[in-house]
């Protein structure tokens, strides 16, 4: 599958069209993880996404993010605890003010991707649940 800048503009609107596109499945395999990547990469590059996109976009994200947890732990444990955080939200279509109302107050988000304020314990769980992720990932 080839994702260009063409390619996001073709992309069904409506959930119903998307799936019917391409259906969601698991991820099995590198191929299938490179593929579910580019329609991904397309998807995020729509600028005005649809309800019906964002939601096939977070359909396909868990099962990214599955096909990663099994696959690709080793690439979490290099990363920072920050840049760990700011993967799992790219992939889950989430800014900065997102991740500030995650945990409570608007601006956090971005003095946390800053470094201008830590992690507090409080903050690692809701990040934890919300990612379905080890607490440890953020220490």
């Amino acid at each position: 599958m080839a994702t260009t800048l063409n390619t996001a503009k073709k992309l069904p609107r409506s959930y119903h069209d998307l799936v019917a596109y391409r259906p969601p499945m698991v991820i099995t395999d590198r191929v299938a993880y490179d593929n579910a990547m580019e329609l991904m990469n397309a998807l995020t590059s729509i600028p005005k996404p649809s309800v019906g996109q964002k939601t096939y976009r977070r359909t396909w994200s868990v099962l990214i993010r599955d096909y990663e947890a099994k696959h690709h732990v080793d690439a979490f444990e290099k990363m920072t605890p920050v840049d760990a955080l700011a993967f799992l939200m790219e992939e889950n279509g989430m800014n900065r003010s997102d991740l500030g109302e995650l945990l409570g107050n608007r601006s956090l988000g971005s003095k946390i991707l800053r470094g201008e304020r830590e992690l507090s314990k409080a903050h690692i769980k809701v990040l934890a649940d919300r990612f379905r992720v080890e607490p440890s990932l953020f220490l």
